[in-house]
């Protein structure tokens, strides 16, 4: 189930929404980002770490999405980081008595039952401005940004030359904004920008859901996915091939994810229009 990307780093792609689980090998064993989604894939995860010897020895989240915010008991209890945000979101989340009944509201049903709810969004949060993840392995760099949602991160393992982008830069999703945010479109562009400045040192990019981009790729997506935000912020219709009659068989769901943003960001500037100056 796992399948070599780079040395040293191997992505188990689930089943469900094409979740990429990240294995970065290190001295005494790996760091896991991203582990899911359900509960027979992180137990085959677990299987096959065990067949080649790799303990994992640390965790990683890039941000609190239900889905990158999992763990199963037989991945062990190494510690699992995110960000100072990540951690904060995930503790308020966990800290209403009624936490499981709406977490589990927020999955696909057909998967409800299967995924475990015991370890969910249980992160440690490493302090503000941290940027390298602790352990013993390959350096991982943090860049945490403001797109998409509170305290995402990428992750930078430059000597391995890999990005791994969290819920960006993906073959199959537009970008998705943080439509709480007071600047959802700028602080996209913000995020494209930090991500920008390191793809020179990068050949392999693994997004949170789709395919690995390869070389000339890594730049292509952040391109295309600026385009698309520009097209959002100039209220034009996007030329992507994610959305629309060119979206991939069996995906064309993203289009209600695109109309939504559409629409979202269309009452948003008429309620600032309509605002007296």
């Amino acid at each position: 189930m796992l399948k070599q990307v780079a040395e040293g780093v191997l992505v188990h792609q689930s089943e469900i929404l094409r979740n990429n689980t990240v294995v970065v090998q290190g001295t005494g064993g790996v760091l896991l980002v991203d582990p899911g989604i359900t509960s027979a894939e992180m137990v085959c995860l677990a299987n096959d770490l065990r067949e080649l010897g790799q303990p994992v020895v640390a965790g990683f989240s890039t941000h609190p999405d239900w889905d990158h915010v999992l763990w199963h008991a037989e991945l062990g209890d190494a510690p699992r980081y995110g960000t100072a945000r990540c951690a904060a979101f995930m503790q308020d989340v966990r800290s209403d008595a009624d936490w499981k009944t709406s977490v589990v509201d927020g999955f696909p049903p057909e998967i409800a039952e299967e995924i475990p709810l015991d370890p969910f969004g249980l992160i440690a949060g490493l302090h503000a401005g941290t940027t390298q993840i602790p352990w013993d392995g390959p350096e991982v760099r943090i860049i945490e940004h403001p797109a998409h949602a509170q305290g995402h991160a990428a992750l930078v393992v430059e000597e391995l030359g890999v990005l791994v982008a969290g819920d960006m830069l993906s073959d199959l999703f537009v970008p998705m904004l943080d439509l709480d945010a007071a600047d959802p479109l700028e602080d996209y562009l913000v995020g494209l920008r930090l991500l920008e400045g390191v793809v020179d040192n990068v050949d392999v990019v693994i997004p949170g859901h789709g395919s690995v981009g390869r070389g000339d790729q890594v730049r292509a997506r952040i391109d295309q996915d600026r385009a698309y935000v520009h097209a959002l912020r100039d209220a034009r219709v996007p030329i992507d091939p994610r959305v629309g009659q060119s979206a991939e068989p069996g995906w064309e769901w993203v289009n209600d994810i695109h109309e939504g943003q559409f629409q979202r960001l269309a009452r948003t500037r008429g309620v600032r229009d309509e605002t007296p100056g």
